[in-house]
Parts: C-alpha cells; sequence; structure tokens
C-alpha cells in the first residue's frame, strides 16, 4: 500500500513545489507574512533544573545529562559559556565524539538522598534565510563532514525502502535545489502531525514508511526529510533544540508562548547544497501549523499554512536554540544503550534510565528568559 501511494504521489511532488509561489501568494494576499531574514541579534538564557528524587530503598549511583547549545554558526547562532549549582560530585562538560554535541555529566554520590542541580547556558541568535533564487560560491563540506552527513544511523536507514522512496520523489528533479524541493514539497503532502505521539517522537523512518503511517512530531517528520535526502545523494541533518520565545509573525504554534519551555523541545532540518551551504528547511512545522494554528484543523491551502510552507524551505526563526545534531548518542558513563538523540535531559538511578519525556516524575524544568541588550 505504501509503495502504490508513493507512486501515485512522487510526481505531485514537483508539480506541488512549482505550486508553492502561487500559495505564498494567496497568503500575502491575505495579509500573512512568515518571512525570517537576518536582522538585530537576540540573547537567551536557559534554566535547567533537575531533582532526582532517590527511590525508598534504592542504592547505587544516580547520574543525570543535560544538553548544552554546542552549534556555533557564524550567520545564526553563537552558543555561550554554561554554569551551574549542584550537590553532585562532580559535574563535567563532555562532548560526543562523532558529532561534538556537548552535555553536562553529573554524577551524585551513592549516599546522597536528593540530588539536585541548576544549570543555566546561553546562546545569541537571529533569523536565518537562504536567498534560493541567488546560487554563488558556498562553504563546500569536507569530505569527513559529506560523509558523516550523508551515512545511515540506527533510525534513518539510507537503503531499502528509504532509498526506493527517494528515488520516486526525486524522479525527473534536474540537479540537488529541484531534488532537494522535491522531498521538502512530498513530506508536507503526505504526513501530518500526530498529537498523540510522546514528546517530538522517535523518527523510526522505516517503519513509518514500511506501515504507511507517515503521522508523527517533528523528530519523525524531519527526520524523513533527512532520511530521504541522505538516500539522495544530498547531506543533510537533523538538528535538535529548544524553542524560547513567540514567533513574531504572530503564529501561537511556532513559538514559546511561556517562559516555561519544559515541553518546548523542537527538532528542525538542513540539507546541504552546492550552491547555497546549508539550507534551513523544517516540513514538520508546516504540518504543526496545519494541525494547530487557531482555529486547528487548517487545509494546506489556508493562507496561514501556506505562507509557513512557502517560508520554511529555506529560512527559520531565531526563537529557538540549536543543541546539537547528534545521533546515537552514548551517554558518558552509562552502561546502557545509545539514544537516537541527544534533546532532553536525561538520567539513570542505579543504573536504570528514567523517562525522559516524563518531566513531572523525573522532576525537572526548563525556563528561558531574553538578556536586554
Amino acid at each position: 500500500m505504501t509503495s502504490r501511494r508513493d507512486v501515485l504521489r512522487a510526481g505531485v511532488a514537483l508539480s506541488a513545489a512549482l505550486a508553492v509561489p502561487a500559495l505564498a501568494g494567496r497568503a500575502m494576499a491575505a495579509d500573512v507574512v512568515f518571512a525570517p531574514a537576518p536582522g538585530d541579534w537576540r540573547q537567551f538564557t536557559l534554566t535547567t533544573r533537575v531533582a532526582i528524587p532517590r527511590p525508598t530503598g534504592s542504592v547505587g549511583r544516580i547520574q543525570a545529562w543535560v544538553p548544552l547549545p554546542s552549534i556555533e554558526e557564524a550567520a545564526w547562532i553563537r552558543p555561550g559559556d554554561a554554569r551551574w549549582a549542584t550537590n553532585a560530585a562532580s559535574a563535567t562538560i563532555e562532548r560526543d565524539a562523532a558529532y561534538g554535541a556537548a552535555m553536562l555529566h553529573l554524577v551524585w554520590a551513592e549516599d546522597e538522598a536528593s540530588p539536585r542541580a541548576e544549570v543555566i547556558s546561553s546562546a545569541t541568535l537571529r533569523d536565518r534565510a537562504v536567498d534560493l533564487a541567488a546560487p554563488g560560491p558556498a562553504q563546500p563540506l569536507t569530505d569527513a563532514e559529506r560523509q558523516l552527513y550523508l551515512q545511515p544511523t540506527a533510525l534513518i536507514p539510507t537503503d531499502g525502502i528509504v532509498r526506493e522512496t527517494a528515488d520516486r520523489i526525486t524522479a525527473g528533479a534536474d540537479g540537488d535545489l529541484a531534488k532537494a524541493r522535491a522531498i521538502y514539497e512530498w513530506v508536507v503532502l503526505n504526513t501530518f502531525r500526530d498529537a498523540a505521539v510522546r514528546g517530538c517522537g522517535i523518527g523510526d523512518i522505516a517503519s513509518m514508511l514500511h506501515t504507511g503511517y507517515l503521522g508523527g512530531k517533528c523528530a519523525d517528520l524531519n527526520a524523513l526529510y533527512v532520511g530521504l535526502a541522505r538516500a539522495s545523494g544530498l547531506p543533510a541533518r537533523d538538528v535538535y533544540g529548544l524553542r524560547v520565545a513567540p514567533s513574531r509573525f504572530g503564529y501561537k504554534s511556532l513559538g514559546a508562548n511561556s517562559p516555561t519551555v519544559t515541553k518546548a523541545q523542537h527538532c528542525r532540518a538542513e540539507v546541504h547544497l552546492a550552491d547555497f551551504g546549508w539550507v534551513p528547511v523544517d516540513p514538520a512545522d508546516v504540518r504543526k501549523v496545519a494541525l494547530e494554528e487557531p482555529p486547528g484543523g487548517l487545509a494546506l491551502d489556508d493562507p496561514k499554512v501556506a505562507a509557513a510552507r512557502g517560508g520554511l524551505f529555506g529560512a527559520w526563526e531565531g526563537n529557538w536554540i540549536a543543541y546539537n545534531d547528534a545521533h546515537d548518542v552514548a551517554l558518558p558513563g552509562s552502561a546502557g544503550p545509545a539514544i537516537g538523540f541527544l534533546m532532553y535531559p536525561q538520567a539513570e538511578v542505579a543504573g536504570v534510565r528514567l523517562d525522559c519525556l516524563d518531566a513531572d516524575t523525573f522532576a525537572y524544568s526548563m525556563e528561558a528568559a531574553e538578556i536586554s541588550a
């Protein structure tokens, strides 16, 4: 059933790509604008508080890992320093060997009854946009970078049904920009945001394609984009982070609308194109707008959805802190399995991994604040 639907819709993606300017024009006519563009820089602090109650009678080491901003790009993000206060016996900044993802690793003494920590990190942000009508010389990837961003991961294979689907989507596309846009339009047209999915999803894209169930959240839908791009020979990456401020374009669904951002995690995606360098894309947020933007359940040709759909191929709003682009992360000091990605605080009690999506039981909270110039 999946392949039949792919065959029917793969050609639609290319024609839909050509229709995007018309959709955007309709949105502008309705006075709806979503057009991030580089401008002033904004600085934010992020405070993460962790409290891990030791179960009665429990013995053994308690440890936690708090992600820190570690993506640095001159055009749109500058991570700052991190500081912390804790009763942990040790607190060290560690980095993932493959991707450089930074995290604060906390280890408490075995007799500590009430492990706790407060971690304050910061980043300076601004909107970004790539002018896709003006190709020019771009920073090329090194051979090692190209290999890293083309390789499969545990949850993002690039062979089998992923490669077959990618080949159908990009058939007839001339050049890497056309391929990247065709994949974006296919994901927008064929997927949907499933509000029942926990957290941001897990990003098991082969299972999505095999079952034909293409619902999920950002870590699912944007991982699907990344996998299809990699299978098409386009370097691509998921970027994991956190929304920290409202959208200045008036989209409630595309911003953090409270200083409390404990559940504001969001994964975005990028694809590397020869004439443009890293290009931001976010088909998952198009589907978020369609589902959640008031009054909810909007059609793809609704002006607010159309504006986001046009803008989110090539632009991002700078109200989001990027942590890292890491996959298959082995937590230092843990004997447990690697995690698919590092976007939430993690913790273990006596070697047992806590549920990072249950902030109440795990007892962590996150707050964001903008620092005035």
